[in-house]
């Protein structure tokens, strides 16, 4: 199953508050005054690395596992979703159009299920997804 958790670090700012980064996406750069400040910025922050990921049509790196003292963390879950569909359209090769063939849709209503900034109904997205032989997936995990 493909997750889309990745490895940041807190490191304490000389001026108080913490420096967020992400070995896997190194343009991960933020900060916050406390550790819950820091990580909702990273995940904000994460949220536009995956929505610049995906308009300039990259890969996502794999996550690597966590070291000591680092957080887990995701952007939000609509972009989880949307970066799903992005990786199943990649790795089976499907276009936009094609998949709006499937759908029964114009195209444009693919590049909005793919926009990270375009609010989709997930049911809709997984439904893109389950065309492309996958299955959405949504979890709980502990905090």
């Amino acid at each position: 199953m493909e997750r889309f958790e990745y490895a940041v670090a807190l490191t304490p700012a000389d001026e108080g508050g913490f420096v967020v980064t992400c070995r896997d996406l190194p343009q991960l750069i933020t900060q916050g005054e406390t550790v819950a400040d820091a990580l909702s910025a990273a995940a904000d922050a994460m949220d536009e690395v995956f929505a610049a990921s995906m308009l300039a049509k990259l890969d996502f790196p794999a996550p690597s596992k966590a070291r000591r003292g680092e957080h887990r963390l995701a952007p939000p879950a609509e972009t989880v979703a949307k970066a799903a569909l992005y990786v199943a359209m990649r790795e089976s090769g499907t276009s936009n159009v094609q998949l709006a063939r499937q759908l029964g849709v114009d195209e444009k209503e693919v590049r909005r299920l793919l926009d990270p900034h375009y609010a989709s109904k997930l049911p809709r997205i997984a439904q893109a997804v389950a065309l492309l032989g996958k299955r959405l997936v949504i979890g709980l995990d502990a905090a």
